[in-house]
């Protein structure tokens, strides 16, 4: 029987300088394909962006400046399930806090997070109360950033949501709530469905409320069943096409470990990253219009925050451990899952689908927040920290 080491241990990065010295010699390195033959984007990322992108991340980016950020915040590592799991975790000056775990998603990682540590866990230094405050707990999800690579199957969002339940009561945690996103959310649904012990609540930023006849005829891409009001027939279009636009999703859930030319090319890897869509397009506009944006005064993702998600995965060598991730997910995606608990939901316009109240009510009974945002994406603490941020704390106030 091997026994489990339930050690907290602090961590800090520090990247030996020959392989940032490696990876610059790479960038320049690159074989570069033709221009596309396109006028647009439909055939994935144009040459002259991440041409850009790259003269700039092999001579101007610094991963330093992000390395120093992580090292201000107080990381561990912990041992569960026989993984090494690497997480941030922040304790507010307010004892009477809500325990907070934090899930990112794919192609994202911690670096997500960074932007709402302050305001959640500090609240009144950023024009909030007292009682909106936070310890916050963020995980690296197994085969992602600075947690261990997975060597056996088995570790989808199910056994990570068992993995969370038992790290939250190892911080000394007897009651907390969770929040996700992309993956994330389906790590929530998932610690929602198994209730364990002391979970009060999740809260998702992608609802997965779609109807059984609903999901079934979006997945073939026939019209829309009959009965659907105008908001749900919206829905449904979103999600045809979502549907539509996820060639990545695809082959990271049939063929991940073919991905060799990302662990190879850190080219490779950025484009991979870039390319996937939200809803503004294919690759996500929300991303790829942060690469002319080199400063924000308003929180906005900007050119070197992509970068640090992106050389994150470059320097952990996770990008083909991080693609297993959807070849271990055999349930649906935004489909009913039966969550019985409290259950918070916001909706944001640049999502894979916007999630109708009607729909949100059946597939979460007992839902104890929901409002639909007026602005911000897929990743929503990235692109628009403060409006998610409000989110999550209106989300849980009632429990408080």
């Amino acid at each position: 029987m091997t026994m489990t080491d339930t050690t907290i241990r602090p961590f800090e990065v520090h990247v030996p300088e020959e392989d940032l010295a490696d990876l610059r010699r790479r960038v320049a390195a690159t074989q570069w394909p033709e221009k596309e033959t396109v006028a647009d984007q439909s055939q994935g990322v144009p040459l002259a962006m991440i041409q850009e992108l790259a003269r700039y991340w092999g001579t101007g980016y610094d991963w330093r400046t992000c390395e120093a950020a992580l090292n201000a915040l107080p990381q561990f590592i912990t041992e569960i399930d026989e993984l090494d799991i690497h997480f941030i975790h922040v304790r507010s000056q307010h004892e009477d806090a809500l325990p907070l775990i934090v899930n990112h998603g794919w192609p994202g990682s911690i670096i997500e997070q960074l932007k709402i540590i302050g305001p959640l866990t500090d609240p009144t230094a950023h024009g909030a109360s007292a009682a909106d405050a936070f310890h916050l707990v963020i995980p690296s999800m197994p085969g992602y950033g600075f947690s261990g690579k997975p060597t056996t199957t088995g570790w989808g969002p199910e056994r990570m949501g068992r993995a969370w339940a038992e790290l939250m009561p190892r911080l000394g945690y007897t009651r907390y709530v969770a929040q996700g996103g992309d993956w994330g959310a389906f790590v929530v649904d998932q610690m929602g469905l198994q209730a364990p012990e002391g979970l009060l609540a999740i809260h998702t930023n992608m609802p997965c409320t779609v109807p059984a006849d609903v999901d079934k005829a979006a997945q073939a891409g026939d019209p829309p069943p009959a009965g659907l009001s105008a908001e749900e027939r919206r829905a449904y279009e979103q999600l045809i096409r979502t549907y539509g636009q996820v060639e990545y999703a695809k082959m990271m859930a049939a063929r991940p470990q073919t991905l060799y030319g990302i662990a190879d090319s850190p080219v490779g890897l950025a484009a991979w990253l870039l390319d996937h869509n939200d809803a503004g397009g294919q690759p996500a506009a929300a991303v790829t219009s942060a690469l002319d944006r080199t400063t924000s005064a308003t929180g906005e993702l900007t050119r070197d925050e992509v970068l640090d998600n992106i050389t994150l995965y470059w320097l952990t060598n996770t990008g083909v451990s991080a693609s297993r991730l959807y070849w271990e997910y055999k349930l649906g995606f935004f489909n009913v899952k039966g969550v019985s608990i409290p259950v918070a939901a916001s909706v944001f316009p640049g999502e894979q689908y916007q999630a109708p109240r009607s729909w949100a009510e059946r597939a979460y009974p007992n839902l104890i927040y929901y409002n639909q945002v007026d602005k911000g994406g897929h990743f929503a603490a990235w692109e628009q920290p403060q409006l998610f941020t409000e989110e999550v704390r209106a989300a849980f106030r009632t429990l408080r």
